[in-house]
């Protein structure tokens, strides 16, 4: 019987032609088979200027044999960070699943085709909403919010909301990916791929 790429992954064979995309797809389709409400949420690091850490939970909406984009205000707390220093980690921890995924990378920002595909495959209303928000900005009050979404909702009427110029995507391309997998007893399974040239090394790791 064919091995599953999760068992090859974790039997310490060799893994030299197993490709870390391809091992990620086979979680994630588990992951959307189980997991009650966004099985593609992922917490997203940057740093600010001061070297100091921020993470906070957004989504993975596109990736291919490149990397692995999520969408934002770049105007934004992590928008004006990434610019700065284009550098990211990631982890997408699926609980009922009992696993994790962790990757690291330099980012770089999607094409504008591509931050206006997944664009219009938005809710009109969050469309809306993305165009008037000042992410990360002080507000005075909700009330002063859904006023403002409400005038561009008027503006824009029946017709069609466009992207905003400062709302578009960034691409993660990891230089390393973890998998890992709860165990008995804190005797978890970890096996990290680092990019090497145009392909990967792995190594299992201590839990």
């Amino acid at each position: 019987m064919l091995q599953t790429l999760t068992e090859r992954l974790f039997d310490d064979g060799d893994r030299s032609d197993l490709d870390p995309f391809a091992v990620f797809e086979e979680w994630f389709a588990l992951a959307k088979d189980v997991e009650p409400n966004d099985p593609h949420a992922m917490a997203l690091a940057t740093v600010d200027e001061d070297g100091l850490p921020d993470v906070r939970m957004v989504l993975l909406n596109a990736r291919d044999e490149r990397g692995f984009c999520f969408f934002t205000n770049f105007e934004s707390a992590k928008g004006r960070q990434l610019q700065a220093n284009p550098k990211a980690a990631m982890v997408m921890h699926w609980k009922s699943l009992r696993r994790q995924v962790r990757m690291r990378g330099p980012v770089e920002p999607v094409s504008p085709a591509e931050a206006d595909a997944y664009f219009a495959t938005r809710h009109k209303n969050s469309r809306i909403a993305s165009a008037s928000s000042k992410q990360s900005r002080p507000v005075a009050s909700r009330a002063v919010m859904l006023d403002e979404v409400a005038a561009l909702a008027a503006m824009i009427g029946e017709g069609e909301a466009p992207r905003p110029e400062h709302w578009s995507g960034y691409r993660i391309v990891p230089t390393s990916i973890e998998f890992w997998k709860d165990g008995e007893f804190r005797l978890h399974d970890r096996v990290r791929f680092t990019r090497q040239g145009a392909g990967w090394a792995s190594a299992r790791l201590y839990p």
